[in-house]
């Protein structure tokens, strides 16, 4: 199993959700987060001063998936929230040992 971890702009994530329901995968965890990667954020006025937005709004998924499915939803999710801008994000994958389901005990991928 691999946890699959990608960090994308908010705007887009109707989009990825759609995307990845379609191809059968439906459990993921989704977190409003705020960064900056090569982009650095932008300058902004408020009342006459500027000022710098260093981190930006951004969006984290987190989904477990079986290893054979990875590639799969890595290029799912990355057509999905392409724009071909900078910040569009990053998608990190990660190996999973164990996942456990806690009402029943249901054990690997079983328990996705």
């Amino acid at each position: 199993m691999k946890k699959i971890e990608a960090v994308i702009q908010p705007y887009k994530l109707e989009d990825v959700k759609n995307a990845l329901k379609a191809i059968g995968i439906d459990g993921m965890t989704i977190t409003e987060v705020r960064g900056h990667g090569r982009q650095k954020g932008h300058k902004e006025v408020y009342r006459g001063q500027e000022y710098q937005v260093d981190l930006l709004p951004k969006v984290k998924l987190e989904l477990i998936v079986a290893t054979v499915r990875v590639e799969e939803v890595v290029q799912t999710l990355s057509a999905a929230a392409r724009t071909g801008k900078i910040g569009d994000g990053k998608i990190f994958i990660y190996t999973v040992e164990e996942a456990i389901r806690i009402r029943n005990d249901e054990r690997g991928e079983a328990a996705l």
